[in-house]
């Protein structure tokens, strides 16, 4: 009478094993989930989201680094009329002069539009927001990797006389960190991602996370 419910034990346990250890082996390298990877995962994406805050910033209020420098005396005009704060445009200069190659004409032809000026803006603002707090990143990346692509349409390394590569540049190579971040979860370290993911409105549109 005892054999029998042992023996039945014995082989409810098998199935448990036969799968526990094939699932053990597919996790992958165990650096894919270590806490550096992780941390470093974090700093990128933090660093992303810096290099768009920062030029959100830089246009806004024409702090010197791309804006209201001159180019050729160096001189800053800080908070100065190219601030955008101050009547400047954000797309002008770039669209306007710094366009080569296949699309130069079609992106030079709304250079300074108000539009243009706005959707920039809120660009850089939104994504470099949303990945510095690691919260809806799957939104951020896209319409950061959308931004990147299009600028390295309007100036491809290619048509650039001092590009170093045939094609590939850092807009590309951005693109694809800010991807890989997202698939990585990488706002679940020093970021927000955890809590935002847990808001209902976010748990029923996946696409907000």
């Amino acid at each position: 009478m005892t054999v029998a419910p042992e023996g039945r034990k014995a082989s409810a346990r098998l199935p448990e094993q036969r799968v526990s250890e094939p699932a053990a082996e597919a996790v992958g390298p165990r650096t894919a989930g270590s806490t550096a990877f992780r941390y470093t995962a974090a700093v990128l994406r933090l660093s992303l989201g810096w290099v768009f805050l920062w030029a959100f910033f830089d246009k806004l209020l024409a702090l010197g680094f791309r804006t209201g420098r001159n180019d050729e005396t160096g001189a800053v005009d800080y908070f100065g009329d190219a601030a955008w704060i101050n009547g400047g445009s954000p797309t002008e200069g770039f669209l306007s002069f710094g366009t080569k190659g296949t699309f130069a004409d079609f992106f030079s032809s709304f250079a300074g539009a108000a539009w243009a000026d706005w959707l920039f803006m809120i660009g850089l603002a939104g994504i470099g927001i949303a990945f510095m707090a690691g919260v809806a990143m799957r939104i951020a990346a896209a319409a950061g990797a959308l931004l990147l692509v299009l600028m390295w349409l309007a100036a491809p390394p290619m048509a650039l006389p001092a590009g170093n590569n045939p094609f590939m540049d850092d807009h590309l190579v951005y693109a694809i960190a800010m991807v890989a971040l997202t698939l990585a979860g990488a706002g679940y370290t020093l970021g927000l991602g955890r809590y935002w993911d847990r808001l209902p409105v976010v748990r029923d549109y996946g696409l907000l996370k």
